[in-house]
């Protein structure tokens, strides 16, 4: 028995429990980043999608140690990875925790997307009843871009051809090439950092209005976050090149800041981003 599906088809996007017992689409995983919707790069990210016996197959072992081994690189590749097996979330989070792994393990208990993609392992023994071996590797809309058969562990992807895979794909992203971010729409949400050379700049210098408000939100992985502006509520996305300074800077949520407004194509964004003593400003 081989799945039904092949390169080129769509695989389906399911609602699947991870580890922590919450419900996620796949196709969240492929999603543009909140940085990537305000560039306007929204060709989304690929997905390597692996099915699993469980913990007790030592090629799933021998596998997930390698995978392991690449997940710090996938992540700085802005590529995704999920786990996919029968077992309950209890089951998949002691498994993971024990692997040292960070992607996300989902749950297919009752066998459906098994059975729907023609992967439900039907032999007798230990491995009755769960999915066969198989890796699909997604395009961001979730079109299958390779398919290995893992029955024999030999037909399990080595992290060289994933890593192929992955470049394959991510070079057919419009912002694959540094051109793309060489221009001034793009330097206006993200910074260059000789934009700061001289020192910070004083508000409304560049012409731009000014504002107030306070940070909801920032997100140190992926360096941004949002400012509430006073009075009106409205959200403001600013990235992290946005504060005046050399190397990764960073906000902590709450804290007052004053900036000045860019207006672009996707709305309104902050641009050299300060702190402010709301007492001594007097505000």
């Amino acid at each position: 028995m081989t799945t039904n599906l092949q390169v080129g088809d769509r695989f389906p996007d399911v609602e699947l429990r991870t580890h922590e017992n919450e419900l996620v689409k796949l196709s969240s995983f492929t999603q543009p980043s909140l940085m990537d919707r305000y560039l306007e790069f929204l060709d989304g990210y690929p997905l390597i999608v692996v099915f699993y016996r469980g913990f007790f197959c030592p090629r799933d072992r021998q596998q997930f140690s390698q995978l392991v081994q690449f997940q710090n690189e996938l992540a700085v590749n802005y590529s995704k990875l999920v786990t996919i097996g029968v077992d309950p979330p209890l089951v998949q989070a002691a498994f993971r925790a024990g692997l040292g792994a960070q992607w996300q393990f989902l749950c297919d208990e009752q066998r459906e997307l098994i059975k729907q993609i023609n992967i439900l392992d039907e032999t007798e023994g230990e491995y009755a009843f769960r999915a066969q071996p198989y890796t699909f590797v997604l395009r961001p809309d979730l079109t299958i871009d390779k398919v290995y058969n893992g029955w024999f562990f030999v037909g399990r992807p080595t992290i060289e051809e994933l890593r192929h895979d992955l470049r394959a794909i991510l070079e057919t992203r419009s912002d694959y090439d540094y051109e793309a971010y060489n221009t001034p729409a793009v330097k206006q949400i993200r910074i260059p950092q000789q934009a700061w050379v001289d020192g910070v700049p004083p508000l409304g210098e560049s012409g731009l209005p000014v504002a107030q408000g306070v940070v909801r939100w920032f997100d140190l992985k992926a360096g941004s976050g949002m400012i509430v502006i006073d009075g009106s509520g409205e959200a403001i996305f600013f990235n992290f090149t946005a504060i005046p300074g050399e190397g990764y800077r960073t906000l902590q949520a709450g804290t007052a800041v004053a900036f000045e407004l860019v207006e672009n194509n996707r709305g309104r964004t902050a641009r050299n981003v300060q702190r402010i003593n709301r007492h001594r400003d007097g505000v």
